[in-house]
C-alpha cells in the first residue's frame, strides 16, 4: 500500500463520515495516530479539508442561526372584536425565523445546519426531531435545562392576516459570543451564514466579525421593529439585510413615505456597511438595491390562506439564490416572491410541497 493510497483511503473515510475520530481512522487503516494526524495535516494544507472538523469544501452547508419556536396560530372565525372572547380555531406548528428558513432550504435540497437554543423539554425535543427529519443538521443546538423552549403565538383575522403576535423568546439571549465561540467549527465551515435578529446585539456583532474573518457571506433577517436595536451600528461585512418598511424606518429613525423615502433609507443603510438591502412590502411586493439606486417588483397574485412564514420563505429563496452563485438580486427577489406566494396559499408555516426541483422551477428570467 503506497503512501498516496493510504492518504486517499483516509480521505474517503472522512468523506463518508466527517465526524470520524482519528482513533477510528487509525484502526480502520492500520496506522498510528501520529500518521493519521500527518495525513490530515497534509489534506488541510492542500485545502481538501477545511480545519479540524474535516469540513469538505464541496459540501459546506448553509448555516442558519437564531430562533426555533413552537408556533401557535389562532384564527378568528369572523370579524375580531376587541375586549371580548372570539370564536376561533387553533393549530400548532414548528416555527422561528432561522428554523423556518432552514426548513425551506432543506426541503429545496440545500445542505443546511442550524444553531439555535431550545429547552430540555418536550417542545425542544420535538423541534429538533422534526428538523432532523427534514434534513437539517441540529448538532450545534444549545439545549438548556433551566429554560423552556421559545413560543410564538399569532392571532389571525378571518382572512388569515395577522392582527397581533406574542413572542416568548428570551432564551435566545443565551446564544452569547462565548457560546458562538464553541460553534466556531460550524461557522468557519459554512458556505454562507444567515442569522435572525432574535439574537442579541453582541451575538450579531460576533457573527459579523467571524464572517469577515473567514470570508463567509452573512445575511441578516430582521424579525420585528422592537428588535431593530439589536442590529449593530456598523453593518460592515453584511452581504444582505432583509427587512420590512417598518423595520427600515426604525433603523433610520424616521417615518418613510413612498418609494423615494424607502430608496433613500436603503442608501443610508448601505452607507453603514451593508452591501445590499431588500425591503419587503407585503402585498405591494419588494424593493431592493441596485447600483446607484433601488428598484421595486410587484408581488404575484395569490389566494391568501395564512401569511405566517411567507417572509421566511422569501428570505430562503434569496439565500439559496446567493448561495448558488447568483449575483442577480432582481432574479433572487422574483424567486422569493414566488416562494412567498406558494407559502401564503397553504396553512402550514413551511409549504409541504417544496422539493429539490421547486427552486429550479421558480422564474428564471
Amino acid at each position: 500500500m503506497t503512501e498516496l493510497s493510504k492518504k486517499e483511503q483516509l480521505y474517503e473515510l472522512i468523506r463518508a463520515n466527517p465526524f470520524i475520530s482519528q482513533q477510528d481512522l487509525a484502526a480502520e487503516l492500520g496506522l498510528s495516530r501520529s500518521a493519521v494526524a500527518g495525513y490530515i495535516a497534509t489534506l488541510v494544507r492542500e485545502r481538501r479539508l477545511l480545519g479540524r472538523a474535516y469540513v469538505l469544501p464541496d459540501n459546506r452547508p448553509i448555516l442558519c442561526v437564531g430562533a426555533a419556536n413552537l408556533d401557535r396560530k389562532l384564527r378568528a372565525e369572523g370579524t375580531l372584536a376587541m375586549g371580548t372572547s372570539n370564536p376561533a380555531s387553533g393549530v400548532e406548528s414548528f416555527g422561528g425565523v432561522a428554523r423556518n428558513i432552514a426548513e425551506n432550504l432543506a426541503r429545496m435540497g440545500a445542505a443546511v445546519s442550524l444553531i439555535t437554543a431550545v429547552g430540555n423539554d418536550s417542545s425542544g425535543r420535538a423541534l429538533l426531531a422534526h428538523a432532523d427529519s427534514v434534513g437539517i443538521d441540529t448538532r450545534g443546538a444549545f439545549k438548556l435545562d433551566d429554560a423552556g423552549s421559545g413560543t410564538y403565538t399569532a392571532v389571525l383575522d378571518g382572512d388569515g392576516q395577522m392582527v397581533v403576535a406574542l413572542a416568548d423568546m428570551a432564551l435566545y439571549d443565551r446564544i452569547t459570543p462565548a457560546f458562538l465561540d464553541t460553534r466556531q467549527q460550524q461557522r468557519t465551515g459554512a458556505s454562507l451564514i444567515v442569522a435572525d435578529l432574535n439574537l442579541t446585539h453582541d451575538a450579531i456583532a460576533t457573527l459579523q466579525l467571524g464572517a469577515a474573518r473567514d470570508s463567509v457571506s452573512l445575511i441578516l433577517v430582521a424579525v420585528s421593529e422592537p428588535k431593530m436595536n439589536r442590529l449593530p451600528a456598523s453593518l460592515a461585512g453584511v452581504r444582505l439585510l432583509i427587512l420590512n418598511e417598518g423595520e427600515l424606518a426604525a433603523r433610520v429613525g424616521r417615518a418613510l413615505e413612498g418609494e423615494a423615502d424607502l430608496a433613500a433609507a436603503c442608501r443610508e443603510v448601505q452607507a453603514q456597511g451593508a452591501e445590499d438591502v431588500v425591503v419587503t412590502l407585503g402585498a405591494r411586493g419588494v424593493l431592493f438595491t441596485v447600483p446607484g439606486g433601488a428598484e421595486r417588483l410587484d408581488a404575484p397574485p395569490a389566494e391568501v390562506v395564512d401569511v405566517t412564514g411567507a417572509g421566511d420563505a422569501f428570505a430562503a429563496a434569496l439565500v439559496l439564490s446567493l448561495h448558488s452563485g447568483g449575483a442577480d438580486l432582481a432574479l433572487a427577489c422574483r424567486r422569493g416572491l414566488q416562494l412567498s406566494a406558494m407559502t401564503v396559499e397553504c396553512r402550514q408555516t413551511v409549504c409541504p410541497q417544496l422539493a429539490p426541483d421547486t427552486f429550479g422551477a421558480l422564474i428564471q428570467e
